[in-house]
């Protein structure tokens, strides 16, 4: 099934939205129970074959779109993969000096050197500060696009996705190293 429906995207027109970057998490949450209550299968109980079928396919889109539009990060990956734009998979350039340093400690940290903990400690903090400014910059972004259609805006929320995601990963190996 494609994600996209006569230019329409799926998961915004399964809430009868138009597709944007900004959202009102509290309509989208109303929306999205008054459309579960609707297509609940309990209420095709019933029904056709198709239409009980219908319904569970209804549900799985209603969760799934959901999931994914109520989280800003996702809504964002998704509102531009819908667009055509894919995201790098390469770290930032900005960050390169970072991800080296941090891989040292981490490697020293697995090899035994506890004297390498304390600035995993700090390079956590650092990056979770900077995932949280990136959080804001795609707020603003997205919502500046919302307003504008831009293009290059687009381009640059894909940027700010792209670090955003490869600083997660990197959070996401230290607390791995870390107790929490």
């Amino acid at each position: 099934m494609r994600d996209v429906v006569f230019g329409v995207m799926l998961y915004y027109e399964a809430f009868g939205l138009e597709p944007a970057l900004a959202l009102d998490a509290d309509d989208l949450k109303k929306r999205f129970y008054e459309r579960s209550r609707q297509w609940h299968p309990d209420r095709f109980s019933r029904a056709s074959a198709a239409e009980q079928e219908k319904a569970l396919e209804m549900t799985s889109v209603l969760n799934d779109a959901f999931r994914t539009l109520r989280d800003p990060v996702a809504r964002a990956e998704y509102f531009l993969k819908e667009n055509g734009i894919e995201l790098s998979k390469e770290a930032p350039p900005e960050l390169l000096e970072e991800v080296f340093e941090l891989n040292m400690a981490l490697e020293e940290l697995r090899d035994g050197d506890e004297s390498a903990r304390p600035q995993l400690m700090e390079a956590r903090d650092k990056f979770i500060a900077m995932r949280d400014a990136i959080d804001g910059e795609l707020a603003e972004a997205g919502a500046r696009h919302d307003v504008s259609k831009d293009a290059a805006v687009l381009d640059a929320i894909r940027g700010t996705l792209n670090r955003r995601r490869y600083i997660r990963n990197l959070i996401k190996e230290v607390e791995n190293v870390l107790p929490n």
